[in-house]
């Protein structure tokens, strides 16, 4: 019997040997070095003639050996094997071995083959520890030119550690392998389907290649070793989630949504209605609805949470809306407040008068709905009383920060919870608030977060999915500008310039800095000037990130001298900053001066101008959500990314991307090309250790989608896996064992 994927690495390399491979690349056992791959292939090269060898080229000579010395180096221990080969030419090159041991087999007349790299060492030409084949009377010619065009697999590596040693580790491994391993992890009916090599043919052709087209197709069965496992873990999600109870919460015919939609002064986009389609039927399942609500910048997801939440009130229950920062908490408790208007803020009659709420007719004038908010910096009035209508079910909708997870907040009903931006929220956290119902609630994530297909797939993977593309009637373009302000000061000046024009026109305006900074610390210097090129480091200089507090400062005293200019940033009070975002939007300021505290949800229409100062030191997804704040009016918004970074740096590549596109998913595949999918995978996938090799979530969508097709019926069908043990055990070594019991909960 072969060796196992899951034997120790000694089993078949020596403990010796083993204990290296573990210390230096972290490989324990067969399954571990076998796909430890190589990063690239070369030609030994084409047969060339001694006297055409120039030193740095990949050369393969054949050649006999004429003469073959021994030497102690005087630099280190050991010695230094010196052959001197010669052609049919007579053409002498010398061949150094740093390695004796290795080369013991050359001898005076031996003929043989030589391949490596050509150097030159006293003005003569030489190879340095070449790989080489003994050839004798029974060589045939095909034999020396497949040895010469074989590819030579180049494996990652680590101080200490020769790449030929591991390629020695890998041979000795694939000759103890059974032709078709029994612990296969993928099904013979997926291989089948799918058109993949067995394993064994597969490390095979990955390692020992005959040609390139085998690599590919090598590399096709393997991307499938890391997709389908992936998968079936997320399909074991969704059917853990089937199985859970919940209230159905079916929409009342007359109730507070429909009075709400017929108030509507706009219509619905059609993807505002489909996915209210797809929500209202998961809300009747008596299952919890467990889905994922994705939409560019402004596609009115609010609007979407807030119908769902309407529907669900309607029914009896209670709904939740967790935000991530206090501003957006505030900001979406004003919006859904006015969106309601007379049907807001008043005390909400427990539907206690029949068994089955959808079974009585509603009334909207009779039963309206209550809106609380809870953030931690409440005073004690305000939160005792929002906690209490949380509790006896008073408020039909509750708004709040990290604040509504605790212990002590407790609802009468919950029957929805809404996350919004839910990569800021932790699994714990998501848990802790789900938990809070009697029955599992309904959950709807909301990201306006664009995330390509791919990621949707592969990190949520758990969620059914609804994508919000269009954006409502009256919203308005947004031209965006790259400002180089070593290149062009005028422009840069010119900056300062638009936010006048546009606060005479009686709009608003917005500045974002990187940093908070305090006065005097680490500021700029200058006095202000009326152009604002205080504010630009001379070219070549070193600055800290520009700081909302020095800059508001000079704009205010400055270019933008005589503007109501307001600061907003998350060191304030809470009081504070609610203080400013209203002054701001009852257009008591002109210009807000903030951090990224305002990237998300902040919904101020008259706003037409954003200025984002430092713009290179922003993320494309940042700077695409931080343009979102203009634009949302009838007003074209202006979008205007200042930046120091020169002309060609990567920096200014991204910032460019930016400009070109309103599309907020286009811009997604670029952040992920940036960012690559170690940072998305790994920061998402909680319990899960992603070991992508081969798979790539930015170019590999046919294979993630066929994965997932693969692995619904799969674990529709057996659960547990347990026809399927290779697969299984393969799942339980990629999960962490402290972590896994929190992947039902995400």
């Amino acid at each position: 019997m072969g060796i196992r994927l899951d034997d120790p690495l000694h089993k078949a390399v020596g403990d010796r040997t083993a204990k290296v491979l573990r210390t230096k690349l972290n490989l324990e056992t067969i399954g571990d070095l076998l796909r430890h791959y190589p990063r690239r292939y070369v030609k030994r090269g084409q047969l060339t003639e001694l006297s055409e060898l120039e030193p740095g080229s990949e050369a393969t000579i054949v050649a006999q050996v004429t003469k073959v010395s021994r030497r102690s180096m005087a630099a280190r221990r050991g010695q230094m094997l010196t052959v001197e080969v010669r052609d049919a030419a007579d053409v002498p090159v010398e061949i150094t071995f740093f390695n004796p041991r290795a080369a013991n087999a050359l001898k005076p007349g031996m003929l043989g083959m030589f391949a490596g790299k050509v150097g030159e060492y006293h003005g003569k030409i030489q190879l340095t520890n070449p790989e080489f084949e003994k050839l004798d009377a029974d060589t045939e010619d095909t034999d020396v030119d497949s040895w010469a065009g074989e590819l030579l697999p180049i494996y990652p590596t680590t101080s200490g550690l020769a790449p030929r040693m591991i390629a020695r580790c890998v041979a000795m491994v694939l000759d103890q392998l059974d032709a078709d391993l029994a612990d296969d992890p993928l099904p013979r009916p997926v291989r089948a389907r799918q058109g993949l090599l067995p394993l064994t043919e597969a490390f095979r052709r990955i390692h020992r290649p005959d040609d390139w087209p085998e690599i590919a197709v090598a590399r096709k069965r393997l991307k499938w070793d890391e997709a389908l496992p992936m998968q079936v873990v997320l399909a074991q999600r969704r059917e853990a989630l089937k199985a859970l109870p919940a209230v159905p919460r079916r929409r009342v015919p007359g109730g507070l949504l429909d009075a709400f939609d017929a108030a509507l002064p706009f219509t619905l986009t059609a993807g505002q209605k489909q996915v209210g389609v797809e929500i209202e039927q998961d809300l009747a399942s008596s299952h919890p609805m467990h889905r994922l609500l994705q939409g560019d910048v402004g596609s009115g997801k609010t609007m979407v949470a807030l119908r769902a939440m309407l529907a669900v009130v309607d029914a009896g229950g209670q709904a939740v809306m967790l935000a991530p920062t206090e501003v957006l908490a505030q900001q979406h408790h004003r919006s859904i407040v006015q969106m309601l208007g007379a049907s807001a803020d008043v005390p909400m009659d427990l539907f206690s008068e029949a068994a089955d709420p959808a079974a009585t007719p509603f009334d909207p004038s009779r039963k309206q709905v209550k809106v609380a908010l809870l953030t931690g910096s409440q005073n004690a009035k305000d939160r005792r009383s929002n906690l209490l209508d949380a509790a006896s079910g008073a408020a039909g909708i509750v708004i709040g920060t990290h604040a509504v997870i605790q212990d002590h907040v407790q609802f009468a009903d919950l029957g929805l919870v809404v996350i919004d931006e839910q990569h800021r929220f932790g699994v714990e956290q998501r848990d802790a608030l789900r938990a809070k119902g009697e029955d599992p609630p309904h959950v709807l994530v909301m990201t306006a977060t664009p995330i390509p297909r791919t990621v949707a797939m592969t990190v949520f993977g758990d969620l059914e999915t609804s994508i919000l593309s269009e954006l409502p009637a009256g919203r308005s373009p947004i031209a965006t500008h790259v400002v180089a302000a070593h290149e062009h000061p005028s422009h840069f000046a010119r900056v300062w310039g638009r936010i006048r024009e546009e606060v005479g026109a009686g709009h608003q305006a917005y500045v974002v800095c990187p940093r908070i900074g305090e006065a005097g610390e680490g500021s700029v210097d200058q006095e202000a000037s009326d152009d604002g090129s205080e504010l630009v480091s001379e070219p070549g200089q070193q600055r800290p990130p520009l700081a909302v507090v020095d800059v508001a400062a000079k704009l205010a005293e400055g270019p933008l001298k005589g503007l109501r200019v307001g600061m907003l940033h998350g060191r304030m009070a809470p009081d504070d900053k609610d203080a400013v975002m209203r002054a701001y939007a009852a257009h008591e300021l002109d210009v807000l001066v903030a951090t990224t505290v305002i990237e998300v949800g902040v919904n101020v229409p008259n706003s037409t101008v954003i200025v984002v100062m430092d713009a290179d030191r922003f993320g494309v997804s940042q700077l695409h959500q931080l343009r979102g704040r203009v634009g949302r009016g009838k007003w074209a918004g202006l979008c205007l990314l200042v930046t120091e970074s020169p002309d060609g740096a990567p920096a200014r590549e991204r910032l460019a991307a930016v400009a070109s596109t309103l599309d907020g998913f286009e811009l997604s595949k670029i952040d992920l090309a940036i960012r690559k999918e170690g940072d998305v995978l790994g920061a998402t996938q909680s319990g899960y250790r992603s070991s992508l090799r081969l798979l790539s979530v930015i170019d590999d969508e046919d294979v993630i989608r066929a994965a997932r097709d693969e692995a619904t019926p799969l674990v529709e069908a057996d659960p547990t896996l347990a026809a399927y043990p290779a697969l299984a055990r393969t799942i339980a070594v990629l999960l962490d064992p402290e972590q896994a019991e929190y992947l039902g909960k995400t």
